[in-house]
C-alpha cells in the first residue's frame, strides 16, 4: 500500500508540475555551417555535411587573419559573415506542461532564433545575454532549434570580436509558477560588524494559490544561517533576514553567501534559484577617492576586452578562471570589462576570487565603427539591454560601479543614469569618458595620464582613471631610447633615455619594409608610450589622495586594434598587455607584481644572451622585486646592492653593467637574509626542446582545458631567448585543439588550422580542450632546432617527444628522417641520430614516423637573412621625428575606391585609385589625449591640368570644407601634399574624404602632424 501510494504522489507531482526547475547544459551537439539559406530555418533539414562542434564557438577566430578582412585594422583582420547553427534535442510528454526556456549568455551578433521552424526572435546586440520563451513550439520527441548569427555589417566595433554562439547556451524547465528570470534582487541595506540585513525581492510568474515562499541564507562554509517562509499573498514578495557577525567581501576576503529562496506547496519544492551575495561597504568621496569596507583603498585594475588572450572569444569557464587568476596574481584588485558586459561566469569568478568589477555596457551611444551596435540597434534596444545587464549582475558581490559607456557623448546619458538607478539604486554610475557631467563618478580614459591633469586638476566628484596608463611592451624586445607613439606630446611627465645611444639593433621587420614609423616591437623597460609610464602614474596615483586609482590598458594582449599603435599589417594584435596573447608574462607584469604583492618576489631583466653586442657594452640591469634589497652578481663577482624605491624611476633596483657572457644572477634580502634569488646564464644556440603541460580542471558544463608549453634551451638546459624555430604538434585522443599561440604580433601563421607555430622569443603555447568524456590523449611535438640565421652556429638538432596529456600513454619508438637538399624525406630522408652542419639558405625538412606512420612533416630555412631583422645604430634612421601616417588602402572604401599598385614611390602597400568614378576613402584615428587642432596632410598625384578635384572633408561624419587637389605633374610618381587643420576629440575619430561630382586623385597616405 504504502509503495502504491508513493507511485501515486509521484504521477500527481508530474501531473500537477511539482517537479523542479531543470537547467541542460546546452552546449555539445550543435552542427555549424558558414553559410546563409533561408531553409536552415526549417525544422527539417539535411545538415549532415555541416561541422558538429561544441560552444563557445568563434567562427572568426577559427577562420583567422586575412588581409582585407571583414573586420579591418580594428579587428585584426579577422572576417565577419553569415553563420547558422542547429541542434536537435528530445523531450518527454510531462516537459510540454512545463515552461522552457532557451538562454543564450552571448552570441554575436544579429542572432534570430526558431524552434520547430517557428521564428521566435532576433537580439542584435552581441555583448547581452537573453532568454525565450519557447513551450509553445515543443512537441514530444525530437525537436530541432536554428540560429542565424549575422555578422554581415562590418566592422561592428572598434576592436576585435567574435562571430557566432561564443558563450555557454542552456534549456531552463520550469513549472508554470516559477520566478521570473532576473527578478531575484538582493540587498544589504545595512551593515554593521555585529549584524547585517539583507532584503531579498523576487517577482513570480502564475498562480501563487496556496502557495509559500521560502528564503534560506547560507554562510561562505555552507552552513544554514537563518530563514524565513511564508503564505504568498503578492507576485513580488520580499523579506528581510538577519545575518549576525557578516564576513565581509573584498578582493583580499572574497566571502560569498548564499540565498537558496523556492516557492513551496505544502513540503514540496515549485521552483528554487540559488543566487549568491556579499557583504561590503563602498563609498566614494571627491577629496580621498574609494572607500571599500571602511578602508581607503587604490583600484588597482586592469582593462580587459573579452577576446584578450588565445581563444579569441570562445572563452570556456577552466580557461577563463585561468586568465582572471593570472592577472590576479599580477596584484591587481579591479577589472573593467571594455566595453562590453562579460557571460555571467567572469562575475561568477571574480565573485570568488576577489577582484572588484566596474561593469560595463556599452562603447558608444551612437555609431563609433562603421557597423556598431551603436549605428545598427542601440536608439531601439538600449532600454531592454541595460535593463537585462542590471538585473542579471546585480547581485554580484564583485561589482561596484556601473559604467554606461565609453568614450562617447550623447544626450541620452542622464535618461541612462536615472533608467539605471530605477533597476539598482544601490550603486553610483560613471562612464570611460563619456558625458562625466552627467555621471556619479568622473570616468576619464589617456587624458588623464598627462602633467596637467593631474596637478592643474579641480575636482567636483570623485574620479577615477579608467584607462591609463597606455604603455606597450613586446615580450623579449629592448630598447634604451624613449618611445613615444605620437612623439613626445605636451603635458607629458618625462621619460628619459636609459643610455646616451642605443644599444640593441634586432627588429621583428626591417625598417626598410615598415609601413610607417609604428612598425616596430615596443621595448620592454617601460619606455614605449604614449604620454606616462607605468611606474610614474603608479607613483601618481598612489601619492594622489583624489586619485582613486586605474584601469591599465590592458591586462592581457588582444587582438585587433593593430594598426592604432603598429601600424597595420602584419602587426594584427595589440601589444599594451601586462600578458601577451599566449599568457606569458612580460616584465610589466613583474613591476606590479613587485608594487603590488607581499610574498617575496624578484625579477630580472634583459635576459643576458647578445651574441651580436660588442663586449663592454653598458647595459641597464634592472629587478623588480618587493624585497628590503638586491644584490647583483656577474660571474660571482658582486656588483653592488640597491633597494627598490618608492620614486618612480627608482622602483627597480638598477645596474649598468658592461656586457660579459657568462652569469648574471640577483638576490632579494629581507632583513639581511636571503629570501630569493633569479638568475641568466648566456645561451648558446637552441638544441633542445623543453616542453610541459599545465590542467586546467572542469567545472560546471565544461570539461578540462591543457595549455601546452614549449621552450627551446641550449645544451646546458640554459633558454635561448631569441629562438624563432617552428614547434609541430601531432594531437591524438580525446582532446580539441583551441589555438596555438606565442604572442608574437606579426606572426602570419593560422592559430587553428596549421599543426605547428614558430617560437617567439623562445616560447610558444598549445591550447586544447578535452572532449565530453574524454579518457585518453597525448601529442607528439617536433622541431628542427638551431639559430635561425647561423650566426651563433651552423649545428642543427631535430628533437622529438611523446607527450602524455591525459590518461595513461604507451611509449612508442618515434623515427625520423631529413633531407637538406630538398628532396622529400619521407623517400630520401636519412636517418636522423646526431645534429648535422648546414651552410646558408639550406632548407632542412624532416618527417617523424610513429610505427611507420608519417606523424609530422617538418620544415625550417636557416641563413643570414632569416628571422629577425639584426641591424645597427641607423637602420631606423628615416623613420626619425615623421608623424603618425596612416595608408589610404587601409581605409574603409566605398564606390569605385579601389586599393592599387599601379604608380611608383607609394608608401605602404599600395594607394586608392578611384577609377574615374566616386567614392569615399574613411580612415581610423584614436585621440588619447583632451581633444584639439591637429595638422593633417593628405599624400595625393594627379595630372588632369586644369582639375581640383574637390574632395568633401569629414570629421566624425561632421562637414568640415572641400579640399582642392592641384595638378602634380605626372601620374606615376609625382606626389604632393594638401594640408589642413582639424579638430579630433578626445577618444575615437573617422576622418573620412569623398568625392564631390568628379572623381578623386591618387590618395596615398593621411599624416598627422
Amino acid at each position: 500500500m504504502k509503495n502504491l501510494l508513493t507511485a501515486l504522489f509521484l504521477i500527481l507531482s508530474v501531473a500537477f508540475g511539482y517537479t523542479q526547475r531543470s537547467i541542460i547544459n546546452f552546449n555539445n551537439n550543435w552542427k555549424f555551417i558558414l553559410e546563409d539559406n533561408a531553409s536552415f530555418s526549417k525544422e527539417n533539414v539535411d545538415d549532415t555535411p555541416w561541422k558538429t562542434l561544441n560552444v563557445p564557438h568563434d567562427w572568426s577566430f577559427e577562420k583567422g587573419v586575412r588581409k582585407g578582412g571583414d573586420q579591418g585594422q580594428g579587428g585584426g583582420y579577422h572576417d565577419g559573415g553569415i553563420g547558422w547553427y542547429r541542434k536537435y534535442f528530445d523531450l518527454e510528454k510531462e516537459s510540454l506542461s512545463k515552461i522552457t526556456y532557451i538562454n543564450f549568455d552571448g552570441v554575436y551578433m544579429n542572432s534570430e532564433v526558431w524552434v520547430n521552424g517557428n521564428y521566435i526572435a532576433k537580439r542584435p546586440y552581441g555583448y547581452i545575454s537573453f532568454r525565450y520563451d519557447i513551450s509553445k513550439h515543443l512537441k514530444e520527441g525530437k525537436n530541432t532549434i536554428a540560429v542565424r548569427v549575422d555578422n554581415s555589417l562590418e566592422p561592428s566595433a572598434r576592436w576585435y570580436h567574435p562571430c557566432g554562439i561564443y558563450a555557454p547556451v542552456k534549456l531552463i524547465e520550469v513549472n508554470t509558477t516559477h520566478f521570473k528570470p532576473n527578478s531575484i534582487f538582493i540587498k544589504t541595506p545595512s551593515i554593521t560588524e555585529n549584524k547585517a540585513i539583507v532584503s531579498i525581492g523576487a517577482e513570480i510568474n502564475g498562480s501563487l494559490k496556496k502557495l509559500k515562499y521560502e528564503v534560506k541564507l547560507f554562510s561562505p562554509e555552507g552552513k544554514e544561517l537563518t530563514s524565513k517562509c511564508e503564505k504568498l499573498a503578492v507576485a513580488n514578495p520580499a523579506y528581510q533576514l538577519e545575518v549576525e557577525n557578516p564576513k565581509l567581501w573584498s578582493p583580499k576576503t572574497p566571502n560569498v553567501y548564499r540565498a537558496v529562496t523556492q516557492i513551496l506547496d505544502g513540503k514540496r519544492v515549485i521552483d528554487e534559484v540559488e543566487t549568491t551575495f556579499g557583504f561590503k561597504t563602498v563609498e566614494w568621496k571627491t577629496e580621498t577617492g574609494f572607500w571599500l569596507n571602511g578602508e581607503n583603498v587604490k583600484l588597482k585594475g586592469v582593462c580587459e576586452h573579452w577576446e584578450g588572450g588565445p581563444l579569441g572569444g570562445a572563452w570556456t569557464k577552466p580557461m577563463l578562471r585561468w586568465k582572471l587568476q593570472s592577472l590576479k596574481d599580477m596584484g591587481i584588485n579591479a577589472i573593467r570589462p571594455s566595453h562590453n558586459p562579460t557571460p555571467p561566469m567572469f562575475y561568477d569568478i571574480c565573485d570568488e576570487i576577489g577582484l572588484l568589477v566596474m561593469d560595463e555596457i556599452f562603447d558608444g551611444w551612437h555609431k563609433k565603427a562603421p557597423q556598431d551596435y551603436g549605428k545598427q540597434a542601440f536608439d531601439e534596444w538600449w532600454q531592454r539591454d541595460v535593463k537585462e545587464w542590471i538585473t542579471r549582475d546585480r547581485n554580484h558581490p564583485s561589482i561596484f560601479v556601473w559604467s554606461l559607456g565609453n568614450e562617447t557623448h550623447s544626450d541620452v546619458a542622464p535618461e541612462m543614469v536615472e533608467f539605471g538607478k530605477n533597476l539598482d539604486p544601490t550603486r553610483l554610475f560613471t562612464s570611460g569618458a563619456g558625458n562625466p557631467e552627467d555621471m556619479d563618478i568622473q570616468g576619464v580614459n589617456g587624458g588623464s595620464e598627462t602633467k596637467s591633469f593631474i596637478e592643474g586638476k579641480t575636482l567636483e566628484k570623485p574620479f577615477i582613471s579608467t584607462e591609463a596608463p597606455h604603455t606597450w611592451q613586446t615580450r623579449g624586445y629592448y630598447r634604451t631610447q624613449t618611445w613615444w607613439r605620437d612623439n613626445e606630446l605636451p603635458g607629458t611627465y618625462e621619460l628619459p633615455n636609459l643610455t646616451e645611444k642605443e644599444i640593441f639593433f634586432y627588429e621583428g621587420i626591417n625598417p626598410k619594409n615598415w609601413r610607417n614609423r609604428k612598425q616596430r616591437f615596443n621595448s620592454s623597460y617601460d619606455n614605449a608610450t604614449v604620454r606616462v609610464s607605468a611606474r610614474k602614474y603608479w607613483e601618481v596615483m598612489r601619492d594622489t589622495p583624489w586619485h582613486s586609482g586605474h584601469f591599465r590598458w590592458t591586462g592581457f594582449d588582444y587582438y585587433g586594434e593593430a594598426g592604432l599603435v603598429h601600424g597595420g599589417l602584419p602587426f594584427n594584435l595589440f601589444m599594451g598587455g601586462a600578458l601577451d596573447v599566449a599568457g606569458f608574462k612580460k616584465d610589466l607584469f613583474y613591476f606590479y607584481k613587485s608594487q603590488w604583492t607581499q610574498e617575496p618576489m624578484i625579477h630580472m631583466l634583459p635576459h643576458w644572451a647578445h651574441p651580436r653586442m660588442k663586449e663592454g657594452t653598458v647595459i641597464p640591469v634592472w629587478v623588480y622585486s618587493n624585497a628590503d634589497e638586491v644584490e647583483l652578481f656577474l660571474n660571482g663577482k658582486s656588483l653592488g646592492k640597491d633597494k627598490p624605491g618608492t620614486v618612480w624611476n627608482q622602483m627597480q633596483c638598477e645596474w649598468m653593467v658592461p656586457y660579459k657572457e657568462g652569469k648574471l644572477e640577483a638576490i632579494a634580502y629581507i632583513d639581511g637574509k636571503e629570501v630569493k634569488r633569479t638568475l641568466f646564464n648566456t645561451s648558446e644556440q637552441p638544441s633542445k626542446l623543453k616542453t610541459s603541460v599545465q590542467k586546467l580542471e572542469a567545472e560546471d558544463s565544461f570539461e578540462a582545458s591543457y595549455i601546452i608549453t614549449s621552450e627551446s634551451l641550449d645544451e646546458n638546459n640554459n633558454l635561448y631567448p631569441y629562438g624563432e624555430n617552428k614547434i609541430y604538434y601531432n594531437i591524438q585522443g580525446d582532446v580539441t585543439k583551441v589555438s596555438m599561440e606565442n604572442g608574437n604580433p606579426i606572426d602570419p601563421t593560422s592559430r587553428t588550422k596549421s599543426d605547428f607555430r614558430a617560437l617567439f622569443f623562445g616560447k610558444t603555447r598549445l591550447f586544447l580542450r578535452a572532449q565530453p568524456n574524454a579518457k585518453q590523449a597525448s601529442i607528439i611535438t617536433g622541431a628542427i632546432l638551431g639559430d635561425k640565421a647561423l650566426y651563433l652556429s651552423n649545428e642543427i638538432t631535430i628533437d622529438t617527444e611523446v607527450i602524455s596529456v591525459l590518461g595513461t600513454t604507451s611509449t612508442s619508438n618515434l623515427e625520423v628522417f631529413y633531407t637538406t637538399n630538398g628532396d622529400n624525406p619521407e623517400v630520401n630522408g636519412q636517418p636522423y641520430s646526431k645534429p648535422f652542419s648546414i651552410s646558408d639558405g639550406t632548407t632542412v625538412k624532416a618527417v617523424v614516423k610513429q610505427n611507420g606512420k608519417v606523424v609530422l612533416a617538418m620544415e625550417e630555412t636557416f641563413g643570414k637573412n632569416e628571422g629577425l631583422f639584426w641591424g645597427d645604430e641607423h637602420s631606423a634612421d628615416m623613420w626619425i621625428g615623421r608623424g603618425v601616417n596612416i595608408s589610404a588602402e587601409d581605409g574603409i572604401l566605398e564606390g569605385t575606391a579601389k586599393p592599387s599598385r599601379e604608380a611608383r614611390r607609394f608608401k605602404g602597400t599600395g594607394f586608392v585609385d578611384f577609377k574615374g568614378g566616386e567614392g569615399a576613402i574613411t580612415w581610423y584615428q584614436e585621440n588619447d589625449g583632451e581633444g584639439g587642432d591637429y595638422s593633417i596632410r593628405f599624400r595625393y598625384m594627379h595630372n588632369n591640368e586644369g582639375k581640383m578635384h574637390p574632395m568633401k572633408l569629414y570629421v566624425n561624419d561632421e562637414y568640415i570644407r572641400t579640399l582642392e587637389f592641384k595638378p602634380t605633374g605626372g601620374w606615376e610618381k609625382e606626389w604632393k601634399f594638401v594640408p589642413t587643420i582639424i579638430t579630433l576629440k578626445s577618444g575615437a575619430n573617422n576622418i573620412k574624404l569623398e568625392t564631390t561630382g568628379t572623381s578623386g586623385p591618387y590618395i596615398d597616405e593621411l599624416f598627422i602632424d
